[in-house]
């Protein structure tokens, strides 16, 4: 190849590649090229602006340092000066905005009214389940004799009955709710020695609503064995062996061949002396024997005249109020707890209704209820369930520290009651001792400031607390309600002379 032929061949393999490289220069100064005049055009915006802005200010009229003369020489641009002032954090703090709680709403049942914001306080349990500020509608209520806590309970439910709740007391040891029930068209139902009301725990009780005639038969058979198992237990005060449920449940199912509502002494009867189609090895008397004589004690011993027949008196769930009245009976504690596990079952088909309504469960005296194990899981199993039957329990107290008395420290009694209050968001504390007040506290993880509050309280004030939320609460009353919750009257002999009060 020649020299020139060379040359030509070494041209034709370059040129591609500088035509490339001429392309992309001339890419970049056109790109180089648009972003400067971008940058221009803003800057020449921002001058625009900057050039409108001082025209406006050289426009606009400003009053003069010293003020103006004449009718508006009030008109002043200089600040407004006070003297300095200097007070504790406690007294300026009113002086501050939007410090009170903003309530819980105005749906509901008054109560009285919110002392920190001066508003009315308005309480209802399923209002507030509904709106999802609380999961749990129990109630715990503590309060030193006199402080206003029984007025208050009073109160709450009977307000209640015209928005179509229930009020139930399964057993009111100082038949305080007794005259409460007569007012508001409901039924007391009195249990004592010398009275002619007897109370049968075998009968079938409210049948529930949508039940078939096998359900309702197996439910029936299941709360006789359960009653009569708690009964033996509260009397003999010790858990049943295996071989005294087997003597119980072959009695009660014999007695129930004979008679269509069994009653307490035929069940006896039979566990003393079994039928011999169920008494093959001649041990069942034996195995039985123990339960059988406690059982007795109902029927024929001290405890007799209450539970040795057929019942007097029904439980109507259709009324207002029914109250179980144990005040004839307050001086002996097992019979006490006996008849409250009597009427605990007695209500409880009324109380599993889900077709029952809504219903307040009132127990009073909580103190002395809890003290027995039968009673303690009846309602444990009663608040777990509060919500899917409509149902709000209230526990009343003297002071939570009683808690502490429930079973020894560890035990599952001591369990379940801490159960319940760990199961109530709703804490009702009224005055407490200065003893009480870290136990008080320490329950219910007040702050300081919330502990020192207590024993200042006066009557008929209450601290509340709903979940994490709290009010200090007047509860006011109506003279009609007065007259009708007064509980003073054998101190007073006239309560209208404590117009003025909440009595206790």
């Amino acid at each position: 190849m020649s020299g020139d032929e060379e040359r030509l061949h070494t041209a034709a393999l370059i040129s591609p590649s500088g035509e490339r490289r001429r392309h992309r220069k001339a890419r970049q100064q056109a790109a180089t090229r648009i972003e400067q005049d971008a940058r221009n055009a803003e800057q020449a915006s921002a001058r625009a602006r900057q050039e409108a802005e001082r025209a406006e200010r050289r426009s606009t009229t400003y009053l003069p340092a010293a003020g103006e003369a004449g009718a508006t020489a009030l008109r002043t641009p200089g600040r407004f000066r006070l003297p300095q002032h200097q007070d504790t954090s406690a007294t300026l703090a009113g002086a501050y905005p939007f410090l009170a709680e903003g309530g819980l709403g105005a749906d509901g049942v008054f109560i009285g009214q919110d002392l920190y914001s001066g508003g009315s306080f308005v309480y209802d349990p399923w209002t507030l389940y509904a709106r999802g500020l609380i999961t749990a509608p129990n109630i715990v209520l503590a309060g030193i004799v006199g402080s206003g806590k029984s007025s208050l309970a009073k109160s709450l439910y009977t307000r209640s009955i015209p928005f179509g709740r229930r009020v139930y007391v399964p057993g009111d040891p100082k038949g305080e709710h007794t005259a409460v029930a007569e007012a508001v068209g409901g039924k007391a139902i009195v249990l004592g020695h010398g009275l002619r009301n007897r109370l049968n725990p075998l009968d079938e009780g409210h049948r529930p609503s949508g039940l078939s005639d096998a359900e309702w038969a197996a439910q029936v058979a299941s709360r006789r064995r359960d009653l009569i198992g708690a009964l033996a237990e509260t009397v003999l005060d010790r858990v049943l062996s295996p071989l005294e449920h087997t003597a119980i449940d072959l009695a009660l199912q014999d007695a129930v061949r004979s008679a269509e509502v069994p009653i307490l002494p035929m069940v006896v009867d039979r566990i003393l002396a079994p039928d011999p189609s169920d008494n093959a090895d001649g041990r069942l008397a034996e195995d039985g024997r123990l339960v059988g004589h406690a059982l007795r004690r109902l029927v024929a011993g001290d405890l007799a005249g209450l539970f040795d027949g057929p019942s007097t008196v029904r439980f109507d769930p259709s009324l207002p109020m029914v109250s179980l009245d144990l005040s004839r009976v307050a001086e002996n504690s097992t019979l006490i707890s006996v008849l409250m596990t009597c009427s605990s079952a007695w209500m409880e088909s009324a109380l599993l209704d889900p077709n029952g309504g809504q219903r307040w469960v009132i127990y009073d005296e909580a103190w002395r209820l809890m003290a027995y194990p039968a009673l303690l899981k009846r309602m444990d199993a009663q608040w777990r369930l509060a919500r899917h039957y409509g149902i709000a329990n209230m526990l009343i107290f003297h002071k939570l520290s009683d808690l502490d008395n429930v079973g020894d420290s560890g035990s599952a009694m001591r369990a379940l009651a801490s159960s319940l209050l760990a199961n109530a968001e709703t804490r009702i504390i009224y005055r407490q001792e200065p003893d009480q007040l870290g136990a008080t506290a320490a329950a219910l993880g007040l702050t300081g400031t919330e502990q020192k509050l207590l024993p200042s309280l006066g009557t008929g004030q209450g601290l509340w607390r709903i979940k994490e939320r709290s009010f200090v609460v007047q509860h006011q009353l109506h003279p009609a309600e007065l007259a009708t919750f007064d509980t003073t009257a054998r101190m007073t002999g006239d309560p209208r002379e404590f117009t003025k009060s909440e009595p206790g």
